[in-house]
């Protein structure tokens, strides 16, 4: 069973559709160069967002921390309990002195120091110091002044996380030490702007793609349309129709196509029109010919019955001179009656006498006509005759004569080898096939076989006519048949002639094999 996907319509349609193609190549390419563009633009944008963010907290943190270390160093606090009370009111301070959002404080003790005064440290309370990261205190410790950042993940109470930032900067304080201060910030809001311009970036991104969808499709259609009506006007030229011409509109190259177009039709219509008549006259030639050649071949074989009459009582020489006579008015009389068969082809006046026939009875009379030449050449013909029913509308007269002209062809050519006939049939189709181990014949030669008065081997000019196979292949055309060929040089050569049961009927394959498979070269000759 076939089965077709879900998007085979679509695929068929971009097969054979010039304009489907051209605006999905152009989507394609507007797709890549908008990622391109879009993503290229996020990061710019996202980096820049960042970047003034981390800017902006550098300079409040630096300024908060040098608050904080000159309010210890100018207080004149000397006990331990002013002191706590002192750090006490540096968070809150720090946590509403943010110039545009709130912040989170930590001031912690610097660990692995000697000094015996020991201070609380005060921490926002919504702070988890375990979001400060080793690595980052480890860079505080041994900054020496200088401000430290990392960014982190800042847990929501409600579930999810925030982007954010923790700077870092050391704080020494009289009689309790060195401490850490640690600024946390939250860039939900530069994640939230972020946010808004990437749905922006890929809002505008599909909106851009469907608008040069649209154009593309205009476009395309416009450029297209011209090609579609080249196509049909030759479309309708090739059916017949020479008449057909391509507007021509305006000076572009599309003018230019189509007044280059409608000469070259013109230059055909007339060579048409011209092989056309010296087709009709060559015909009517050859048709006249014939037909007046019947009556003085007549007057020709009356004589020439006389004389044979009298050949004995002719001498020797004069009873040669008859005998070759009779052969020539023979020959004669096949080329006349084939240039008359052929004119009634071309005519199209040829019709078939149909009837009920057995293909192995046909094929049977064929092979005890041409015994005789068989026998005279040393040929041995064998025939494979299928059981099977070989019953088909045929006309027997011109099936006998193709068949005849297969076995002729191959005894001559055969080279007093075996000859090898085979009738086969299936369902639908009969088919005989003559096939002979002779000399071959090669690609050059196999393709000119149902040519008129085409000889394969020149030296053999004086047997037959030259039109049995273009005849033959006339024949096979008239019961809708096929008559192909195989031939291989120093290997033989094999003609099949397959042919429909029932009247009207057509031929898809054969019952009988072309040999030899693997190795051959055909040259089909179909109705």
């Amino acid at each position: 069973m076939n089965r077709k996907g879900p998007f085979s319509w679509a695929l068929a349609l971009v097969r054979r559709s010039l304009q489907a193609r051209a605006v999905l190549f152009t989507l394609m390419l507007s797709f890549v160069a908008l990622i391109a563009v879009g993503g290229f633009l996020s990061y710019s944008i996202g980096t820049g967002l960042f970047n003034t963010r981390v800017n902006q907290i550098m300079t409040e943190a630096s300024r908060a921390s040098a608050d904080v270390q000159n309010t210890f160093a100018s207080a004149s606090v000397s006990n331990q309990t002013g002191l706590q009370t002192l750090m006490n009111q540096v968070v809150p301070n720090l946590e509403t002195s943010a110039t545009s959002q709130s912040r989170r404080v930590a001031l912690i003790r610097t660990p692995g120091q000697a000094t015996t005064t020991s201070l609380q440290s005060p921490i926002s309370a919504d702070l988890d110091l375990s979001l400060i990261p080793d690595d980052l205190r480890a860079e505080v410790k041994k900054a020496e002044g200088k401000l430290n950042y990392k960014s982190v993940s800042l847990p929501q109470l409600g579930g999810g996380q925030h982007p954010g930032l923790i700077v870092g900067a050391p704080i020494n304080i009289p009689l309790a030490g060195a401490y850490e201060l640690y600024l946390v910030y939250d860039l939900q809001s530069e994640q939230d702007t972020l946010d808004f311009v990437q749905r922006t970036l890929v809002f505008g991104g599909l909106s851009t793609m469907i608008l040069i969808g649209l154009v593309s499709l205009f476009v395309t259609n416009w450029l297209v349309r011209p090609v579609l009506v080249v196509s049909a006007v030759s479309e309708k030229i090739a059916a017949g129709d020479l008449g057909r011409r391509i507007p021509e509109r305006g000076h572009d190259v599309i003018a230019v196509l189509a007044h280059s177009f409608n000469r070259m039709a013109e230059d055909l219509e007339t060579q048409i029109k011209r092989l056309k008549q010296l087709s009709t006259m060559q015909q009517r030639f050859v048709s006249d010919v014939s037909h007046e050649m019947k009556t003085p071949l007549a007057v020709i074989k009356l004589s020439l019955g006389s004389l044979s009459e009298k050949k004995p009582t002719l001498d020797a020489a004069s009873a040669n001179v008859v005998d070759r006579l009779e052969r020539q008015v023979q020959k004669f009389e096949t080329l006349l009656s084939g240039l008359l068969e052929m004119s009634r082809f071309d005519a199209g006046v040829a019709r078939l006498d149909l009837s009920a026939k057995d293909l192995r009875e046909v094929a049977g009379e064929a092979l005890v006509g041409v015994q005789p030449l068989a026998d005279d050449q040393a040929c041995k013909l064998r025939i494979d005759l299928t059981e099977a029913n070989c019953e088909a509308d045929i006309d027997s007269r011109r099936i006998e004569r193709i068949v005849r002209n297969l076995l002729t062809n191959a005894i001559i050519h055969s080279g007093a080898k075996e000859i090898f006939v085979a009738v086969a049939s299936d369902a639908h189709t009969v088919a005989v096939s003559v096939t002979d181990y002779g000399v071959g014949m090669n690609a050059e030669q196999s393709s000119h076989v149902f040519d008129r008065f085409y000889r394969a081997d020149p030296s053999r000019s004086k047997d037959g006519t030259g039109l049995g196979m273009a005849i033959a292949l006339e024949d096979a055309a008239l019961h809708n048949g096929k008559l192909e060929l195989w031939s291989e040089p120093g290997e033989g050569t094999s003609f099949r002639l397959t042919l429909p049961r029932a009247e009207g009927g057509h031929v898809d394959d054969s019952p009988l094999l072309l040999p030899p498979q693997k190795k051959a070269r055909r040259t089909k000759a179909k109705s």
